[in-house]
């Protein structure tokens, strides 16, 4: 025999286990959160009232978004009926002002036929003087 390697017997490898390719951490957790195995392991269980306590606060915060809105439409309708107001007020003041006129007044007097007619005679102006008396006190 010449010179010749010797061939030693191969030690079998041990065989690895393959490991299955592991997901996204995000798709983990959110697959647990929808599937709801999340809730079975101790750690979630301990934390179970903190959890409670943001699903509270996320309705509470819901809940303030809608009163909002709510507030904001209640506040626009009322500036808008306070516009319409505002304008009526203007019509029936402008419209009492020509009503309140002498000769508009006597034209409604003359077609209600009640008798009282416009006086012809100016106002007189009365001035009342007074008087000062010194009075003594003894």
């Amino acid at each position: 025999m010449g010179n010749k390697f010797k061939e030693q017997p191969k030690a079998e490898e041990p065989i690895i286990p393959v490991k299955p390719i592991k997901e996204n951490k995000v798709v983990r957790f959110v697959s647990n959160v929808v599937s709801g195995s999340f809730l079975s392991k101790d750690s979630s269980i301990k934390n179970l009232p903190f959890i409670f306590f943001l699903s509270f606060l996320a309705i509470c915060y819901i809940a303030n978004g809608y009163y909002a809105d709510d507030q904001v439409r209640k506040v626009n309708k009322l500036n808008n009926e306070i516009k319409e107001l505002r304008t009526q007020y203007i019509v029936v003041k402008d419209s009492l002002v020509i009503k309140s006129k002498q000769t508009e007044v006597a034209r409604a007097l003359a077609k209600l036929q009640t008798g009282i007619k416009e006086s012809v005679v100016p106002p007189k102006k009365i001035i009342v003087e007074q008087v000062k008396t010194n009075t003594k006190k003894d």
